[in-house]
């Protein structure tokens, strides 16, 4: 029986993965194009800032890390100054061991692009690279630490520039390795002779790379890429083939036919760069749990559909995936609720940097009722996002009472992440929010309608760095106090943080008293 997806999910936690390859550095100048040079007919782009991220296998790798992974990386790399910057971009992912080869005779790969933003328009691109083929003691090197790192992980990934990296006896020795121990090798091609990757499990070209391996141009048509791909199988003895087909999604064929197809799912296309490296690191992330190659490469597909909506090489998360492939409805893993605040901070940038506005409310919510969902449909209307933090039970019941919660902080995160207007849960334990809301700095912290500006917890924390603070009016007659009052099973609590004493029909706050 197939794995369900959200378990899949769950599994790749802690996952080994093995990639070999080509790495590089990227690195984006961004700036503005508002002159023509007086020298040449060229643009003149007014740089304004730069940023530089790990390129080519070493994507791959950081994409593992982002998937909850611990990936061992192999590699090669010059003895010159960008070969130091690559080692201190490495050096960010404690869960990442790189293991890079010194070639005095080659430079690191730098690529730089230069890109408009305003018009999110790449005008050119720089590479500055080595490309002829290990050779001789470095390449001896190379495939000796990849074929001893094998046996210490549960999927191999070849990710190939062409840089000179993946020569055929490598790839032979550690594919044969790999057979040995049982672990799936995976392959993200270039160039025309796919022969070179014999004894790979996955071959996962592009379009265009399965149109130079077969010799002729591939369309976007089911048939016409099911017989190219039928054409590498016979090629490579690869059993499968996962072909990347752009806006036209993802085609699985293994053996010859095509067992499954994956519309595109990128809500919008914003940078390109990379996505395939995140699509190779899924689909390894997701056979390492041993799912079967259809869910891992609906989770591949995912993982893409996420990573072109980023600008630059960006990476994908489990929670990103779970958001989109669990459509929010899933009780055994929601992918609003949050277990670690370093998470949802990820999760709360990632907005953020897309241009969303985030918004941050709190409270018990201990029994749903007409009030709460007024209050909360009320502030995710003013904002793009919403997150919900929910006292923990120990401070419920110091703010409430012995006999609060009516209903343990598990029930109530699942009954509040179930909510439209709620777009992440995660508890907190202290009596105020205030650090949680330094850790994710929304830009809108929201309160119930009991409170003013001067009573708000983190009001001149979230204005310091430029946010703002709305007051949600309430909806009057609706309490959780009342309801328990009314079912006769808890006598009514008095005082408490933002409600007071409870006078029945009186108005009560919807944000702050839950």
């Amino acid at each position: 029986m197939s794995m369900p997806i959200a378990d899949i999910l769950t599994a790749m936690a802690g996952r080994r993965v093995l990639v070999v390859g080509d790495v590089m550095l990227d690195r984006f100048v961004y700036g503005r194009t508002e002159r023509v040079s007086p020298e040449a007919p060229s643009l003149i782009l007014a740089a304004d800032r730069q940023e530089q991220m790990l390129g080519g296998a070493a994507n791959v790798a950081v994409n593992i890390t982002s998937l909850g992974g611990h990936c061992h990386l192999i590699g090669l790399c010059g003895a010159d100054p960008i070969a130091a910057e690559l080692a201190e971009e490495l050096a960010r992912f404690p869960d990442l061991t790189a293991d890079l080869v010194k070639d005095p005779a080659r430079s690191t790969t730098l690529k730089v692009r230069l890109v408009n933003p305003q018009h999110n328009t790449h005008l050119l691109r720089l590479d500055w690279e080595v490309t002829t083929p290990a050779a001789g003691a470095v390449l001896d090197q190379l495939t000796a630490s990849a074929v001893a790192a094998v046996a210490k992980v549960e999927v191999v990934i070849f990710s190939d520039y062409l840089k000179g990296v993946l020569q055929p006896s490598l790839m032979s020795a550690v594919a044969a390795e790999a057979a040995r121990h049982g672990i799936p090798v995976i392959v993200d091609p270039k160039g025309q002779d796919f022969t070179r990757y014999r004894g790979a499990t996955v071959i996962a070209p592009n379009l265009h790379e399965l149109s130079l391996a077969v010799g002729h141009t591939v369309p976007q048509d089911d048939a016409a890429v099911e017989a190219a791909a039928g054409e590498i199988i016979a090629l490579s003895g690869a059993p499968a083939i996962v072909v990347k087909r752009s806006q036209g999604g993802v085609q699985l064929v293994e053996q010859g036919r095509t067992t499954a197809r994956f519309q595109t799912l990128a809500r919008r296309v914003t940078d390109v760069s990379g996505a395939g490296d995140t699509l190779v690191a899924a689909l390894a992330m997701a056979l390492a749990t041993t799912a079967g190659m259809d869910a891992a490469t609906r989770i591949a597909n995912a993982a893409a559909g996420i990573a072109v909506a980023k600008k630059g090489t960006a990476a994908a998360t489990v929670e990103e995936l779970a958001e989109m492939l669990l459509h929010r409805h899933e009780h055994r893993i929601s992918p609003k609720i949050y277990s670690a605040t370093e998470a949802l901070q990820k999760q709360v940038t990632a907005w953020q940097d897309e241009g969303l506005s985030v918004g941050f409310t709190n409270g018990c919510f201990d029994l749903l009722h007409p009030g709460h969902i007024w209050s909360l449909t009320e502030a995710r209307s003013r904002v793009d996002r919403l997150v919900l933090a929910l006292n923990a039970d120990a401070s419920v019941k110091r703010l409430k009472g012995p006999n609060r919660p009516v209903q343990n902080e598990t029930a109530r995160m699942t009954v509040a992440a179930a909510l439209e207007a709620v777009d992440a849960v995660i508890l907190f334990g202290s009596d105020t929010p205030l650090d949680l809301i330094l850790a994710l700095q929304p830009n809108v912290l929201l309160k119930g309608g009991d409170y003013n500006l001067d009573t708000v917890v983190g009001r001149h924390e979230v204005e310091a760095y430029g946010g703002r603070v709305e007051i949600i009016p309430y909806m009057p007659n609706t309490s959780t106090t009342e309801m328990i009052q009314r079912m006769g099973g808890i006598e009514a609590e008095k005082g408490g943080i933002g409600t007071g004493s409870v006078v029945p029909g009186a108005a009560v706050p919807s944000l702050a008293e839950s």
